[in-house]
């Protein structure tokens, strides 16, 4: 079902629309999560994946592949959570060449509170505004999106 060439009216129309709405609800949760609880969506990101995992800790390799970022600005991020002492990096008990990175109890506290801010923003801007039918559709749509491109390797510039 693959098309060529330019997009029709209609799906330039949908594709800006979702590239809009998606930058704009982006936008609004990093910059609610910034001012009532002084992290960004990536710091929120990061601290989540942690928290998901099996006692709260991932090695960082693992948390770069979960929060979609480079090993380097992962890095960055986690230090910066460090220095906050909301995430705690130790060298990994199994394997001594890799590091772990660890949700701290003062991390896991701002997440909690953080969380239930990001899923009241959610809602506000997302799920209550389009019909549980769209929303599965939407889901049922990005699950496709999201295992093509796991299944395609992203190409490098």
């Amino acid at each position: 079902m693959a098309g060529s060439g330019w997009l029709d009216d209609a799906q330039q129309r949908q594709w800006r629309s979702y590239v809009e709405g998606s930058a704009l609800l982006l936008e609004v949760r990093d910059r609610r999560l910034r001012s009532q609880h002084n992290v960004s969506l990536a710091d929120f990101e990061i601290l989540m994946r942690l928290s998901e995992a099996p006692g709260g800790r991932l090695r960082m390799a693992d948390l770069a592949e979960l929060s979609y970022y480079s090993r380097s600005r992962l890095s960055h991020t986690v230090a910066r959570l460090e220095v906050r002492q909301l995430v705690q990096r130790s060298e990994d008990d199994e394997d001594k060449r890799g590091v772990v990175a660890s949700l701290t109890e003062t991390g896991r506290a701002v997440l909690v509170k953080a969380a239930k801010d990001n899923v009241q923003t959610v809602r506000e801007h997302f799920v209550d505004v389009v019909s549980p039918a769209e929303l599965e559709t939407i889901g049922r749509a990005f699950r496709k999106v999201a295992a093509k491109l796991h299944e395609t390797p992203l190409e490098q510039p």
